[in-house]
C-alpha cells in the first residue's frame, strides 16, 4: 500500500495503524537526530501531495481485513501537517472508524491559525520540542529559514490552550547540546506555559541523520525524567510489526520505509511469520541496493536509502 501501513508497534501508543500523506523525507526541519536520514526536500509549503480520496479509499481496504489496532496514526516520513489536505483527512478517517486518531508532528506550524485548527479535530497530538533558544533551535533541529523558534514556541504554547485532546509533549535529548542542567532548568520554566498531559523524553535509539550525534545513558534520562516529572521513552516496550504482505523481503521494505528496524525485531518479526529462512532474508536485505544498513552502538539497523 502507499499511504497506509502497519500496524506497526509505538512505545507510546501501543499498536498502531499509520497513516502517510506526505512524500519521503519532506519536512520543514532537517533535525540531526532524525532515524530516517537528512531531510532531501526541505519545505514549509502546505501542499496537496495526495488526494484525500485515495488515502481513505487505501485505508478502507485495510479496514475490511479487520486487522487489530490501537490508534490510528498520521506521521509518515516527513512532517505531516506539510499536508494541506490533513483536516479533510482526519474527518473522513472520524467517520470510518471510533479508534483515536492521532497526529505526530515538530509542531513547526502550530504559529498558522489553519494548521491550529485542523489539528482540533484530532484526539492525540504529539507535538516536538527539543530546544529552548533560537540558537539550540538552529543546532538540533535545523529547520526550514522561514522558521523562527519564537513562532514555534508561540504556536505550541497557544494549540494547548485550545485543544480539547491529549496533548503529549516529546523532547529529544543528546549529549553536550541539551542535557546540562542549565538546559534541563530552561525546559522546566517552559513547561510551566504549556498546557499538556504527557511529556515523553527521548534520546537517540536508533542511527541519527548525523554520525556525531550521541545519546544518553539510561542514568542520565532517569535523572532528567525526575527533574522534568516526564516519561523516558526508552524504558519502554513496544509489542511488534505486523504486515500484510507475503514476501518477507517486501515485507519487511514496507515498514523500513517508514520504521527502521535492528535485526533483532526482523528477526522477531520474521519468527511470527513462521519464517524458516531468517538469516538468508536477512542476508538479502544486506545485499538489497535499496536498504542502508547501519551499525550503531552494537546493532544493525536497517532502513532504506
Amino acid at each position: 500500500m502507499r499511504y497506509i501501513y502497519g500496524p506497526v508497534p509505538s512505545r507510546r501508543l501501543g499498536i498502531s495503524l499509520g497513516v502517510s500523506p506526505i512524500p519521503k523525507k519532506t519536512c520543514n526541519y532537517s533535525c540531526i537526530y532524525c532515524q530516517l536520514g537528512r531531510t532531501n526536500h526541505m519545505t514549509n509549503t502546505r501542499e496537496m501531495f495526495y488526494k484525500v480520496e485515495d488515502i481513505i479509499s487505501e485505508f478502507e481496504i485495510r479496514l475490511k481485513e479487520n486487522i487489530s489496532f490501537d490508534v490510528i496514526t498520521i506521521v509518515g516520513e516527513g512532517e505531516p501537517t506539510l499536508y494541506l489536505g490533513l483536516g479533510k483527512l482526519i474527518e473522513e478517517l472520524k467517520k470510518r472508524t471510533d479508534k483515536p486518531i492521532a497526529v505526530i508532528t515538530n509542531g513547526a506550524l502550530l504559529y498558522e491559525k489553519s494548521v491550529r485548527e485542523e489539528l482540533l479535530l484530532s484526539d492525540i497530538v504529539l507535538p516536538t520540542l527539543d530546544a529552548y533558544d533560537e540558537e539550540i533551535f538552529k543546532k538540533i533541529n535545523r529547520p526550514h529559514g522561514s522558521i523562527s523558534y519564537k513562532k514555534v514556541l508561540d504556536g505550541l504554547i497557544k494549540f494547548s490552550k485550545q485543544f480539547k485532546g491529549k496533548l503529549w509533549l516529546e523532547m529529544m535529548f543528546i549529549k553536550g547540546y541539551n542535557n546540562d542542567l542549565t538546559s534541563i532548568l530552561k525546559y522546566k520554566e517552559l513547561l510551566a506555559k504549556i498546557n499538556y498531559d504527557k511529556l515523553y523524553l527521548n534520546t537517540p535509539i536508533r542511527p541519527p541523520a548525523e554520525s556525531f550525534v550521541e545519546a544518553l545513558t539510561n542514568k542520565e534520562m532517569k535523572n532528567i525524567e525526575e527533574l522534568l516529572d516526564g516519561i523516558s521513552i526508552d524504558l519502554l516496550d513496544s509489542k511488534g510489526f505486523f504486515s500484510d504482505i507475503s514476501d518477507h523481503i517486501e515485507a519487511i521494505l514496507s515498514i523500513i520505509k517508514r520504521h527502521p528496524m535492528n535485526q533483532y525485531e526482523i528477526k522477531g518479526f520474521l519468527n511470527t511469520r513462521n519464517c524458516v529462512n531468517i538469516e538468508e532474508v536477512i542476508l538479502k536485505l544486506r545485499q538489497d541496493s535499496r536498504v542502508e544498513v547501519i551499525n550503531y552502538k552494537g546493532y544493525y539497523t536497517f532502513r532504506l536509502k
